[in-house]
């Protein structure tokens, strides 16, 4: 009780001690709303395009890079983001942050659960009959969000701060953050609706055999009709935003310690080392040290 269990190894949440240099993450088993990542070179980590069931806040430390995103049934935004950016991605919103020119740069990102941020927009008036509201900025300049990003990640990660300084922190931090930015409601119209509805079965059945005539036939569309749509509308093809449930699927079972080769079949990926490569480029971490990370499993 009290332990921050900092990135060491032996806890349930370490850093790569081989590759200290570049990445930390970091858990703690009394903080389940919370997970936290430091990126210290971002020319090693590239990422396919993903999106993550949590709400990521992050900050850019150092150098530059090109934050990509796309809100469902929007225009697909590609911006270059620098030392002093604040970035936001909500919940499973399809998006990648990567180097550019190999220019160094640096960020440490924050993984927040949207039921718990749902609270605390609950008792800042915020109407949730969905729950999470997400945010319409994606990246800002905001100095004092900033600095306490970066205060957040060093308490995190440096300063040892029991578990309920850092859920203050953390508390104060997101209520400022709901208190600058917009909210959105979510598109609609009949083919948002088919989508969205698709969207829900891709994640329900993730791990089931699916091919493209039978997502088109739950959308009620056309095989090529429903590519042309779904791209335009989350910015990736059906197959890749399968294949990143299935990652997402992955990660989950994973941080309960589960085999890599259990996980990789559940997963509908061939082998393991064909899951090895996929989740790597979908989490710019292989499957053995996320799991050791997410479990404390050596």
């Amino acid at each position: 009780m009290g332990d921050r269990r900092h990135i060491t190894p032996g806890h349930e949440s370490f850093g790569l001690a081989r590759r200290r240099e570049t990445m930390r993450f970091w858990r703690h088993p009394e903080l389940t709303f919370l997970e936290a990542r430091e990126t210290r070179d971002g020319r090693e980590v590239c990422y396919a395009r993903h999106s993550h069931d949590s709400f990521s806040l992050g900050a850019v430390t150092g150098g530059r890079s090109l934050y990509e995103y796309q809100v469902p049934g929007g225009e697909a935004v590609a911006v270059p983001v620098s030392r002093g950016a604040v970035v936001a991605m909500n919940p499973r919103e399809v998006h990648a942050c990567n180097p550019v020119d190999d220019v160094p740069w640096s960020y440490v990102m924050f993984y927040l659960d949207p039921e718990w941020l749902a609270g605390l927009q609950r008792r800042q008036g915020t109407d949730l009959d969905g729950g999470f509201r997400p945010l319409t900025s994606h990246h800002l300049r905001e100095p004092a969000l900033y600095r306490a990003l970066v205060a957040l990640g060093r308490a995190l990660f440096e300063d040892g701060e029991t578990p309920a300084e850092l859920a203050r922190r953390c508390t104060a931090l997101c209520t400022a953050l709901f208190a600058r930015v917009e909210l959105y409601a979510e598109p609609t119209g009949d083919e948002s609706t088919r989508l969205a509805r698709l969207v829900e079965f891709i994640r329900g059945h993730c791990t089931e055999p699916l091919t493209l005539e039978r997502m088109a036939a739950e959308a009620e569309l056309t095989p090529s009709h429903l590519v042309r749509v779904f791209k335009r509308h989350y910015g990736i093809t059906p197959h890749a935003f399968l294949t990143d449930c299935r990652i997402r699927y992955g990660q989950a079972a994973l941080k309960l310690g589960k085999p890599i080769s259990e996980v990789a079949l559940a997963c509908q990926f061939a082998d393991q080392a064909h899951f090895q490569r996929t989740f790597k480029r979908f989490t710019a971490i292989t499957p053995y040290r996320y799991r050791q990370t997410s479990s404390g499993r050596e």
